[in-house]
């Protein structure tokens, strides 16, 4: 993935990831397959949220969400999914957006193979372990700059600013009243 590209400025990403989240609505994924999702669907972390990987310090597992914004952070679950998270905020601020969802743009037939042939078009991508594996995310992809005009994915700006909703995150048992999961309207 060489070349001209416009992608995303690491200064958009030098915020706070609740700024960050919902201005991720729209933007696209560009994997070096061919693959382009539009995102749909975020939520925020931050170090102060008790639902956040961070909220104890950094470790090894998460020390990505402490380095530079614009990199992906890409952990394990459940011992089965994996999930693709965008750091945010300054160097030493443990901060993240969880790509919860897209809509596939480009390399519709390359998702189907990774996600099955019978799985309807809206759902492919429409939760962080089903879009990990429509993208063939995963640890190894830990740490790759998403600003840069080389690696196995970028993301660019969204076209158009999208109107969203805010609501409760999903699947977090601490901060659950916490309004920082974002949905394109």
């Amino acid at each position: 993935m060489v070349g001209a590209f416009a992608g995303v400025k690491r200064s958009f990403f030098e915020r706070s990831a609740p700024a960050v989240a919902p201005e991720l609505l729209g933007a696209r994924l560009f994997a070096s397959d061919g693959v382009v999702v539009r995102i749909n669907e975020t939520e925020a972390y931050t170090q102060d949220d008790p639902a956040s990987h961070s909220f104890r310090g950094q470790t090894q597992r998460n020390a990505v969400m402490f380095g530079p914004p614009g990199y992906l952070y890409v952990y394990f679950i459940y011992g089965m999914h994996w999930c693709a998270n965008i750091t945010t905020g300054p160097v030493g601020e443990g901060a993240a957006v969880l790509i919860r969802g897209a809509i596939v743009e480009a390399g519709l037939d390359l998702v189907r193979t990774r996600r099955g042939a019978r799985v309807r078009e809206r759902d492919l991508t429409n939760g962080p372990a089903k879009l990990c594996q429509a993208l063939a995310i995963n640890g190894t992809h830990n740490g790759i700059d998403l600003c840069s005009s080389a690696g196995d994915f970028r993301i660019g700006p969204r076209r158009t600013t999208a109107a969203f909703s805010a609501t409760a995150r999903i699947g977090v048992s601490q901060g659950k009243a916490t309004m920082w999961r974002f949905l394109e309207t």
